[in-house]
């Protein structure tokens, strides 16, 4: 993992995002290793499913997909994602409104909070593998920032 201020490009520790509400550790990619530690995430949070969730630049609608997620946008649920393979990036939304920008790769376990603006993209290797935990079987939808200044202006 990777963390600096989009404003001034200072780094970013693990512990500075976890006081921000960002949770972050990481994890051996070996399924025999990593369930357990999600198993005990998902009994302590109140998570309910968990899945495998990718993208490749060789998938179809792998453009329109990739779109759904670069506007800023929260979730009603907590974003869950273990990186298995591959890498991307969240720019998230700080306490004090500032960007802080994350890379997340192999091994990396992220999990940014409910209500929380963020973006997500991949890098350039395009490509990225990840468990995700649910609190609801029907996932999430993303919530976007434009949408609801356009409700709070009429």
């Amino acid at each position: 993992m990777k963390a600096i201020w989009l404003d001034n490009g200072n780094n970013i520790s693990a512990e500075e995002l976890n006081s921000e509400g960002i949770t972050y550790e990481q994890m051996d990619t070996n399924e025999a290793t990593y369930k357990a530690p999600l198993e005990k995430v998902m009994k302590e949070r109140g998570y309910v499913t968990m899945d495998q969730v990718g993208m490749k630049a060789d998938m179809p609608n792998f453009d329109a997909l990739c779109q759904k997620f670069v506007g800023e946008h929260l979730h009603t649920d907590d974003e869950v994602r273990f990186v298995l393979q591959g890498s991307g990036v969240f720019e998230i939304r700080s306490g004090e409104d500032r960007w802080m920008k994350v890379i997340v790769e192999q091994g990396d376990f992220i999990l940014v909070p409910a209500n929380r603006f963020h973006r997500f993209y991949l890098t350039d290797e395009k490509r990225i593998q990840c468990v995700r935990l649910f609190k609801d079987q029907s996932g999430w939808t993303p919530v976007y920032r434009k949408d609801l200044e356009a409700t709070a202006a009429k």
